[in-house]
């Protein structure tokens, strides 16, 4: 089928070329692209026009490549629509009621599982079971918050798990206690696998659900592949292979899909085999198994991000916290190593300063010719010293923005500042100097950590502010407006687009595979049309677009009710 979209604005993967563009579709295709002519002439020509099935007048709306999101969880992302999820509130009390309900709606439920809470809503990031008791005392309740470096559990799932005023810290883990020693329901980390572990298990037909949900949600915002950033079993997640495997292989797997494979920190490089073997046993279709992801740290907001210096006390002081690195630096360079040797994309969690270096210098130890095929990348980059942010183009590592961090929200203002101090503040997601710098960008959401919406992060990216914010959500000028976090590392409204499309395509090697990414002759038909112009209104306006439709190899794959 023959497809004309045409009177649109066009940004191409790489860089905005205006409106008046239209686009010639056929056999999943991108078969032409042209700009009308200064007498408003049709820009492909009648010839190219002849034979045309179906036009699509976009109504001089954005057209661009679709977005792919280069750091997701869309089965996780997709279960917790499916359970108790918290994720669209914001207050204890919403989060209380939700739970109660839940509960009320599923009595035969032997767990009440679910999550997406946000740490602001509770008294330093820490909720308490006595909450969860109040609603839910018969049965075990366990929910990740949004982050998933930490659950909420009440006095039952702590009784189930067996964990008491005498059971120890995990070495990767802390649990949050009184000041008599007795856990208070808070689980940050490795502890949370204390409980996780005693889960039910999920039923293959629960996690074929939560794909086509989650893959269904990311269609809806435009996002036409992905990287699933842990495919394997982690904190309470069950392993998603062979849930990919079956949709890849029936068809139901409409997007291009990388996995990454989860490094079992517990092991060394004996695993490296193994996951060699997963790679060949599992890729096939749409589905690439071609990626291994390392969690070398965890996160600023409960003091698990591995800091060079240690965190500040809320009076200044430092304490004597420097977070964790769950490999040492010799371990992830052995890993490093022989990952890219057995040809392994290498896919970094690095949030603070020490976990970002540790994972340059283990790139650093790489042959620079396989280091380029590869496309390594660090994802998250919360706190990169000064020194290390030219390192990334050097050793050819892509920098992996969650761009929608990158606010003075209330996670940001009450939960990480403080406890940073003045100078690290200002290092936090440098964008703008990684851009200026040469770094490759490529960008992800981290979904169900945050909204999985390009548009509301790629509005962060630009402005340092997130949209609809506040001063409610943070700090306000004096005319009320938002203050822009660290404005000198914003990105322009081009790069931050790139990132999200062509850059994240190159990340999953689609420009070899299929050319998608971009809007040019000979490119999968992966496209987004947007409800209006980005490029052409206010900056203060691009969280406000909305997606119109989602094209994955030249079909329908979202329309928007009711235009």
């Amino acid at each position: 089928m023959t497809t004309l979209l045409r009177n649109a604005a066009l940004f191409d993967g790489r860089r905005y070329r205006g409106p008046g563009h239209e686009v010639l579709l056929d056999a999943g295709r991108v078969v032409a692209v042209g700009a009308a002519g200064a007498s408003g002439a049709a820009g492909l020509g009648s010839r190219a026009r002849a034979g045309v099935d179906d036009v699509v007048d976009v109504g001089g709306a954005l057209l661009a490549p679709g977005f792919v999101d280069a750091h997701v969880h869309p089965v996780q992302g997709g279960l917790e629509r499916m359970r108790c999820d918290l994720s669209e509130l914001d207050t204890r009390e919403e989060y209380v009621a939700a739970v109660a309900a839940h509960a009320a709606a599923n009595p035969d439920a032997p767990w009440i599982l679910g999550g997406g809470w946000a740490m602001p809503a509770f008294p330093g990031g820490t909720p308490t079971a006595a909450d969860l008791d109040a609603v839910v005392p018969d049965r075990p309740v366990f929910l990740p918050n949004r982050d998933h470096h930490g659950a909420w559990v009440n006095s039952r799932a702590l009784e189930v798990a067996g964990i008491d005023r005498h059971t120890p810290d995990p070495a990767d883990g802390r649990i949050e206690r009184d000041a008599g020693g007795r856990p208070t329901g808070t689980l940050h980390e490795g502890a949370t696998s204390l409980v996780s572990r005693h889960l039910p298990p999920t039923t293959d037909a629960d996690q074929l659900a939560a794909l086509l949900t989650g893959q269904a949600h990311l269609h809806s915002l435009g996002v036409t592949g992905w990287q699933d950033a842990i495919v394997g079993a982690y904190s309470g997640m069950d392993d998603t292979s062979a849930t990919y495997t079956a949709a890849a292989a029936s068809g139901d797997l409409r997007s291009d899909v990388v996995g990454a494979l989860w490094w079992d920190r517990e092991r060394g490089v004996e695993q490296v085999a193994e996951l060699v073997a997963r790679r060949e046993a599992m890729s096939g279709g749409r589905f690439h198994a071609t990626s291994v992801k390392i969690m070398q740290d965890g996160v600023a907001e409960n003091g698990t991000a591995a800091l060079d210096a240690p965190y500040l006390d809320r009076c200044g002081h430092a304490t004597d916290n420097t977070g964790h690195s769950f490999l040492s630096a010799a371990e992830l360079r052995a890993a490093v190593t022989a990952l890219d040797t057995a040809g392994f994309q290498v896919h970094v969690h690095a949030i603070g300063d020490r976990g970002v270096r540790e994972a340059l210098d283990a790139f650093e130890g790489t042959d620079p010719a396989t280091r380029a095929e590869r496309r390594h990348h660090l994802a998250h980059l919360q706190v990169v010293h000064p020194d290390d942010v030219r390192r990334f183009a050097a050793l050819d590592v892509a920098a992996n923005a969650q761009a929608l961090w990158a606010c003075l929200d209330e996670q940001m203002v009450d939960l990480t500042l403080p406890f940073l101090g003045e100078e690290r503040a200002r290092w936090q997601y440098p964008f703008g100097d990684l851009h200026r710098a040469g770094a490759r960008l490529v960008a992800g959401s981290d979904w169900p950590v945050s909204t999985p919406d390009p548009l509301q992060a790629i509005h962060v990216a630009v402005n340092r502010w997130a949209h609809g914010q506040d001063g409610q959500d943070g700090p306000a000028g004096p005319g009320g407006e938002p203050v822009a976090f660290l404005p000198e590392q914003a990105l322009t409204l081009e790069a931050a687009f790139a990132a999200y499309t062509s850059g994240s395509a190159w990340i999953n090697h689609r420009d070899r595979r299929d050319g998608a990414g971009v809007v040019a002759p000979g490119a999968a038909a992966d496209l987004v049309v947007l409800d209006r112009d980005p490029f052409a209104a206010p900056a203060a306006e691009i969280g406000a677009a909305r997606v119109v439709s989602t094209w994955i190899d030249g079909e329908v794959v979202h329309q928007q009710r009711n235009r």
